[in-house]
This record gives C-alpha cells, structure tokens and sequence, in this order.
C-alpha cells in the first residue's frame, strides 16, 4: 500500500524525579545527602532513510511516544536517560506543525537527504536530587525536584518522490506500460482509465552507467487542480522532478490528442508550484495505431519549439531516441544549476511485479 500522508503525535519521555536520600555508612553517621538526579527523559527523531518508501508503516500508530527517564537513586546515582525513538520516514517527506483542524499549519522540515533528522519533542530534563542544594549552611536539605515533562506536537507528514523525471497525461495514456518497458517498475496496466491510483518510482537505465528515476503519478482530468478525480492529491510527486515527460495519447478513442495535450498544460499552471515552467519533453503514445503518425505531425506544426517523439509503449518503437534527449535534457539542467540528479528513490511494495500478465493500454 502506497500512504503519502499521516498525522501523528510525537510525546517526548519525561525526565526522572530526583532523590532524597542520605549517605548512611558504619562509620559515617552524618554522610550527608546523596539523592542523585533523575535522567533524561528519551526523545521523539525523525529520520530520512532511502530504504523506507512510504508512510504506511508511520500511519498505523496515532501517537509515538520515548520512554521517560529513570528517577535518581542514593550515592548520588543518577537515573538512567530514556532511550530516544527514531522513527524512519522516506527521503522527501514534508514535516508540517498540525493546525487545530488537523491540516498542515506551518512546514518545520524537509527530509530530502538520507540521514537527515528531525528532533520532533525533546525528552524533559531530570529533576535534581537533594544532594544538588546542599550549601554551606543547609548541609542537610530534604528538598528534590520531580523530572520535567518531554515535549509534545502534532505533526502532519507528507511526502513527496524525489524523481528526476515526472509522468504525466491524461489517463489511459500509456504512462504505466511506458515506466514498465523502460523501468524494472510493475505498475498495475490495463484497457481502463485510472489503472494507476498511486504514485509508482522507477529507475531508468540510460546507458553509459548513467540512470535516472521516472515516477509515474495517476492521470490527470480537467479540474485535477481543484481536487477533481486523483490530480491533486499526487501532483506533489512531480514537484520535485527537473524534467517533465508528458505522455500523450495520439491514437484515442476519442477526443483530439492536441486539446488533450492543452488540458493537461492548463491543468499544470492553475496547480502552479512551478509545474508549467518546468522543461518538458512530449512523447506521442500508441505509433503502432493508426492516425498516430498524423496528431504527431500536426503537433510537431503547431509547437515546432517543444521536442516531441513518436513512440509506441507497447513494441519499443521510438524508446531509445527518446531517453537520449531524456538524458541529454537532464545532464544540460545539471550543468546550469551545478547540482548532481537527485538520489535514487526506493520503489514501493506495490509496484511489485503482480500485474505481469496485465494486458498493457493499446
């Protein structure tokens, strides 16, 4: 199950009270006070981790919560500190601090880089025994303190693939069969819309020891921006690609492949968050069908500017042009911004390999 959200309540562990004892040896009567102090209580850590994939395993528990430190003993031994809980989330998950409503309030942190962590709730500090007020003048205090309480928060998390290249389209547009002809990536494909109901990674071999990752979102609809059909929720995944690839159904049923083309670049500037400025390569879908090589042309005479191909998923036609500009087009982003591809995400369990005999979109 693929879960790209969960909202969840990290209670840091409270510290250990403090002790109230007195050193008591055979031939020490008065040894004085020796309560030691209480420990630390354990603290809530988030932490980005390449072999975690989603937020199902996050989701599951509401509250997550570090145990509390030990209270002091005598001879002024101090109280074992709680042990932390670190909790593994995906490279790209958004931490927000949750509003009253339950809704993303304020973003705190984002783990995009393996190892990266965040102190959720910070354990309480532990309470001091009756040996810390001993003074000059009160060399027998009675008084100790009690561990003070971890913190406490409400976090929603979100997260967002980190991809070189994001999939989009319109649906039954062959996004799926395509990341499963170029990817080791098994996305469920089928002769029906909406084949695809989460986000799929795939890691994409472009020859030379080069590779790059495709993540395949669901299709999007007219008011996929507004909420309408999957577009929304899992337009986030492509926020972070450099490139996008988007597919497009040149042999339809029905409908003309040009106006679908302009529904989806509507749908990508009213989404906003940078979509529509993104470089954007056009792959024309299904060239094994008739009346493809004809959309193909005419879009090639009415956006003469934006690099189309012709491909067909299905048999392989048109592939291997296509991921040389693919790897081409991410090498010129990389020298312009002087910054490497993002790291490799790992794939979700259920991009398993449970569809292989799925009949792919013709």
């Amino acid at each position: 199950m693929f879960v790209d959200r969960a909202e969840i309540v990290c209670k840091a562990g409270k510290g250990g009270d403090g002790c109230c004892a007195f050193l008591r040896e055979k031939y020490k009567p008065r040894g004085g006070p020796a309560g030691g102090d209480g420990g630390r209580g354990g603290s809530v850590i988030l932490r980005a981790s390449p072999s975690v994939a989603t937020l199902v395993d996050i989701a599951r528990r509401p509250l997550y919560e570090a145990e509390s430190g030990k209270p002091g003993r005598g001879s002024k031994c101090t109280g074992r500190s709680g042990r932390d809980l670190v909790l593994e989330v995906p490279c790209g998950t958004l931490v927000y601090e949750a509003g009253e409503d339950g809704q993303p309030g304020a973003v705190i942190a984002d783990l995009t880089e393996p190892g990266a962590e965040l102190l959720a709730a910070r354990g309480g500090k532990g309470g001091r025994g009756n040996a810390a007020f001993a003074t000059a003048v009160h060399q027998a205090p009675r008084e100790w303190e009690r561990g003070e309480p971890g913190e406490q928060r409400r976090l929603v998390l979100e997260l967002k693939l980190i991809a070189d290249v994001g999939l989009v389209g319109l649906p039954n547009a062959g996004k799926s069969t395509l990341i499963r002809r170029v990817s080791a990536a098994r996305p469920r494909v089928a002769s029906y819309p909406f084949t695809t109901l989460s986000p799929v990674p795939g890691i994409v071999d472009l020859g030379d020891y080069r590779s790059c990752v495709f993540a395949d979102i669901p299709g999007l609809i007219e008011g996929a921006h507004a909420g309408v059909g999957l577009g929304m929720e899992f337009l986030r995944h492509i926020e972070r690609t450099r490139l996008l690839l988007h597919v497009v159904d040149a042999a339809p049923l029905e409908g003309d492949p040009l106006e679908a083309y302009r529904k989806i670049r509507a749908e990508l500037a009213q989404y906003g968050a940078g979509l529509e400025d993104k470089p954007e390569l056009v792959a024309f879908n299904k060239a094994d069908l008739p009346g493809a090589r004809e959309a193909f042309e005419r879009f090639r005479a009415q956006y003469p500017e934006r690099p189309a191909f012709l491909i067909s998923a299905v048999t392989g036609e048109g592939i291997k042009p296509l991921l040389g500009a693919v790897a081409e087009a991410l090498e010129r982003l990389a020298s312009a911004t002087g910054t490497p591809p993002p790291p490799a995400t790992a794939v979700p369990s259920d991009t398993s390999r449970e569809a292989d005999d799925a009949k792919a979109p013709q």
